[in-house]
C-alpha cells in the first residue's frame, strides 16, 4: 500500500486533530504532518514538485485543504521538509560509518555501502532530491544546496583526522569533500536508473563508486596546499 493510500485512511481534520484515547493531540498532529509528506512523495513518483497542488496533497493525506496550514505555511515549506527528511538520516549514517574506519579504504567501502543501502530503502525520497536539485522551486533547490554543503562540511571534519590531511587548510579540505560528495551524488543517480532486481548492475555500480573515490583520494599525498 502506498503512502497516499495509507494516509487516506486518516480521519478528516476535525477528528485527526482531536485527542482520542491514549494518543495525544501533539501525536495526532505529527501523524497528520507525516501523512502530508507521504502523500506528496507518492504524487512525486513521476511528477515535478512544481506541478503539485496543495489541494491534491491534502486530499492524499485525508484532510481538508484549509487544514494544510496547521502544518505548513506553504507548499514550498512542505518541499523543504521533504528535503530534510531525505538527507538528515543519511548524514548521520554516513558519519557513523566513517568514524568506525581507520583508513581511506575502509571509509570508502563503508560510505558507499551505507549510501547504497539507504538509497535502496528510500528510493522515492532520492528521486525527489535528484530531480529537484536544480529544477525545483527556489526554496526547495536552496534547501537541497544547503544540505549538500552540510554533507561536505561533515566529511571535511572527518577527513581532517587522516594523514596528510591534518595539515591541509580548511578551504582545501572542503574542496576535497565537495569532490567526494559530487561523486556520491553521481552514484545515487546511477542507482536510481537501475531496473529493480538487477543485482549485477547494482554490484557494478558499487564497484565503480569505490574506484571513483579511490581515484579522487589517490591525489591527496601529492597535493601541496
Amino acid at each position: 500500500m502506498g503512502h497516499a493510500a495509507i494516509a487516506s485512511t486518516l480521519l478528516d481534520v476535525s477528528a485527526a486533530e482531536e485527542p482520542a484515547g491514549p494518543v495525544s493531540r501533539q501525536e495526532r498532529k505529527q501523524r497528520t504532518r507525516q501523512a502530508l509528506l507521504d502523500a506528496a512523495l507518492d504524487l512525486l513518483a513521476d511528477r515535478s514538485f512544481a506541478s503539485l497542488s496543495l489541494r491534491e496533497v491534502a486530499k492524499g493525506a485525508g484532510i481538508v485543504p484549509t487544514a494544510f496550514y496547521r502544518h505548513f505555511s506553504s507548499m514550498e515549506e512542505l518541499g523543504v521538509a521533504l528535503v530534510e527528511e531525505t538527507t538528515r538520516t543519511l548524514r548521520g549514517l554516513l558519519r557513523g560509518a566513517r568514524t568506525e574506519q581507520s583508513g581511506y579504504g575502509g571509509m570508502i567501502r563503508a560510505s558507499v555501502h551505507t549510501l547504497h543501502r539507504h538509497v535502496r530503502e528510500h528510493e522515492d525520497h532520492f528521486r525527489f532530491v535528484t530531480r529537484e536539485r536544480y529544477a525545483g522551486p527556489g526554496a526547495v533547490s536552496r534547501a537541497i544546496a544547503v544540505e549538500m554543503r552540510m554533507f561536505s562540511s561533515d566529511l571535511a571534519l572527518d577527513l581532517a583526522r587522516f594523514d596528510p590531511l591534518r595539515t591541509w587548510p580548511t578551504e582545501d579540505l572542503h574542496l576535497l569533500a565537495d569532490l567526494i560528495v559530487t561523486a556520491m551524488l553521481g552514484t545515487v543517480a546511477e542507482l536510481l536508473e537501475i531496473r529493480p532486481g538487477d543485482t549485477a548492475a547494482d554490484e557494478r555500480t558499487l564497484v565503480a563508486a569505490e574506484k571513483r573515490l579511490r581515484m579522487i583520494l589517490l591525489g591527496v599525498p601529492h597535493w601541496q596546499p
